[in-house]
C-alpha cells in the first residue's frame, strides 16, 4: 500500500491548472487491471470556461468488483491543490507515516479503497451486488471535468445504494453531506494555503462578497 501511495504522490497532479492527469490515470488504470477489475475509461473535453485550466486530458476511471445492479460506490479524486515546493512531490516515509502533497487528501484514500476491494477478492466475499470504484480529476476546482461531467453524461452513481468517500475527517464518519456554499471574495493581503495559514496576511477587514448556497 505504501509503495503504491509513493508512486501516486510522486505524480504532481496540481489543480489548478490540472497537470499530469493522464499520467496519473494511466498508473491507476494499470493497477486496477492488475487487480482483475473491470475498468471503464472516460475522457471529458477541455473546459472553455476556465482560463487557468490545463489542456491535459481529464480522465475518469470507473472500475467494478462483483455483479448485479445494486452498487455501493467508492469515490475519490486524484487531483491535489498546488504545492508550495516541488519537494512536496518527493514522498518521505517516517515510521508508519508518509508525507507528501496529496498523501492524505486523497491519494491515500484511493489506495485504501483499492486495497479494500482486493481484500474482498482474496477473502472470496460474496456480495449482493457490486462495488464500483470511481476515480475523478478536477475535484479541487468544483469537478467540472470529473464528477460534474460524469453526472451530466449519466455515468455517475448508476444503480447506487450508497457511496463512501474517504476524504480526511480525522477518523470521524460523516453521514450524507454537509451541503456547500460558494463565495467570491476580494481580500487585500498575502494568500496562503490553509495548511500554512501562518504565512498569510490580511491587510483589510473589509471585503465584498457575492454568494450562492445550496444543500442536499
Amino acid at each position: 500500500m505504501a509503495a503504491l501511495l509513493v508512486e501516486l504522490v510522486s505524480v504532481p497532479t496540481e489543480n489548478p491548472p490540472g497537470r499530469n492527469y493522464r499520467v496519473c490515470a494511466d498508473l491507476l488504470e494499470s493497477k486496477l487491471c492488475q487487480a482483475g477489475l473491470t475498468c471503464e475509461r472516460h475522457q471529458s473535453p477541455a473546459s472553455p470556461n476556465r482560463a487557468d485550466a490545463s489542456d491535459d486530458t481529464a480522465v475518469s476511471l470507473l472500475a467494478s468488483f462483483g455483479s448485479g445492479t445494486r452498487t455501493l460506490y467508492f469515490h475519490g479524486h486524484y487531483d491535489v491543490v498546488p504545492a508550495q515546493s516541488p519537494a512536496q512531490f518527493q514522498p518521505v516515509r517516517k515510521e508508519q507515516f508518509l508525507f507528501g502533497r496529496g498523501s492524505c487528501d486523497m491519494k491515500g484514500g484511493i489506495v485504501a479503497m483499492l486495497f479494500a476491494i482486493r481484500a474482498l477478492q482474496e477473502c472470496a466475499v460474496e456480495l449482493n451486488g457490486k462495488i464500483a470504484l470511481t476515480l475523478v480529476p478536477d475535484e479541487e476546482t468544483g469537478g467540472a471535468r470529473g464528477s460534474t461531467w460524469l453526472a451530466r453524461e449519466g455515468k455517475l452513481g448508476r444503480n447506487a445504494i450508497g457511496m463512501l468517500l474517504p476524504e480526511p475527517t480525522s477518523g470521524v464518519v460523516w453521514n450524507a453531506n454537509r451541503g456547500a456554499i460558494s463565495l467570491r471574495i476580494t481580500v487585500l493581503g498575502n494568500s496562503a494555503h490553509v495548511g500554512l495559514q501562518h504565512r498569510g496576511e490580511t491587510r483589510s477587514n473589509r471585503c465584498c462578497a457575492s454568494w450562492s448556497a445550496y444543500k442536499s
